[in-house]
């Protein structure tokens, strides 16, 4: 009884893991659109086997990360500027409500979380450390939707952020952009702090609808 408990609990690791990691190679771009997957080359560099592998490559394929055709395998979804007029209203109506749940919801220490992360966002903006900075800024996002406290939103939100994600890594962010990003998180930390759900909804519908048009700019450069 208790080793047919651990074994689901290891392989439910290993897939997380490997989704994790190839979702990663996708979104900056280490697998570039339109690249076919090898099977047998990616099972080699994970050390894994092919059901895993395969498994995995259909959970990017609901994310919409990954095209899979029959007889012609696996390969890297293109990001088109419709793809990003699809996405983009759906995951602003998510973060909105994330954005209501979370005043609703979140703890005093996911809010002083939240600020403390932002304030070492705001210096890596100063440094210019851009990579630092996405990376502290989705986890201030993360905790907005952890403090939600909906699982039902937070799996549908996840469904859709690989393609933002993604967009953001293929878009070079200008200085003006970046000033607006960092003044509209200003604005994000303090709603929440305050517990105005309407108005912390409607910032990150803004914010995302923002992000969106700095996007489609810089692929259309």
């Amino acid at each position: 009884m208790t080793m047919g408990m651990v074994e689901p609990i290891r392989r439910r690791s290993l897939h997380d893991e490997l989704v994790g990691r190839l979702r990663e190679m996708i979104i900056e771009g280490h697998l570039a659109p339109g690249e076919k997957l090898s099977e047998q080359a990616l099972g080699d560099l994970f050390h894994v086997s092919r059901t895993p592998l395969r498994e995995a490559l259909k959970v990017l394929a609901t994310e919409g990360l990954i095209d899979i055709r029959p007889n012609r395998g696996a390969s890297v979804a293109a990001l088109t500027i419709a793809d990003l007029d699809e996405a983009f209203p759906i995951m602003g109506a998510l973060e909105a409500l994330s954005g209501e749940l979370a005043c609703r919801n979140a703890t005093d220490q996911q809010i002083e979380r939240a600020q403390a992360l932002h304030r070492q966002m705001v210096e890596k903006y100063e440094a210019g450390a851009l990579s630092a900075y996405f990376k502290l800024n989705e986890r201030i996002h993360e905790i907005i939707l952890e403090a939600a406290g909906n699982r039902t939103l937070e799996k549908m939100q996840h469904g859709l952020a690989g393609r933002v994600r993604r967009a953001r890594y293929m878009a070079n962010m200008s200085p003006a952009r970046w000033e607006q990003a960092v003044d509209e998180h200003e604005e994000i930390i303090a709603a929440f702090a305050a517990r105005d759900g309407k108005r912390l909804g409607q910032i990150l519908k803004r914010h995302l609808a923002n992000k969106l048009e700095a996007v489609k700019v810089a692929l259309a450069g």
